[in-house]
């Protein structure tokens, strides 16, 4: 392969398990919310090594706040499929409605990432 070549392949970027994360709670909010705040925080215990992640996200119209009701029921129970990593817990911590003048959703959530060994 050319050196011009090689200058030309697109650079691959390698998506982390807080990116797979966010990927999937807008996939469960049905495509309609937005992540206003992520935080990603190191996890350790004597057996088990992971990541806390704490997030907000906005769900914003009449649609986006019935998407959102349905992630907020659906969460806690839900199974994830992120590679290498086990969701070893999920907890709403707030949740925040508006009617007027615009509906909107705020759900504040913290996840607890496990790597899977």
């Amino acid at each position: 392969m050319s050196v011009e070549a090689k200058l030309k392949r697109p650079v691959r970027v390698r998506r982390t398990s807080g990116d797979r994360l966010r990927e999937a709670l807008l996939a469960l909010g049905q495509h309609h919310a937005q992540v206003i705040t992520h935080s990603e925080k190191a996890w350790a215990s004597i057996t088990f090594a992971g990541t806390r992640h704490s997030l907000a996200l906005v769900f914003a119209g009449a649609d986006a706040v019935e998407a959102g009701e349905h992630f907020v029921a659906e969460l806690p129970d839900h199974e994830f499929a992120i590679p290498g990593q086990l969701v070893a817990d999920v907890t709403i911590v707030e949740v925040e409605h508006r009617i007027a003048p615009d509906p909107r959703m705020v759900v504040q959530c913290e996840l607890l990432l496990l790597e899977d060994a």
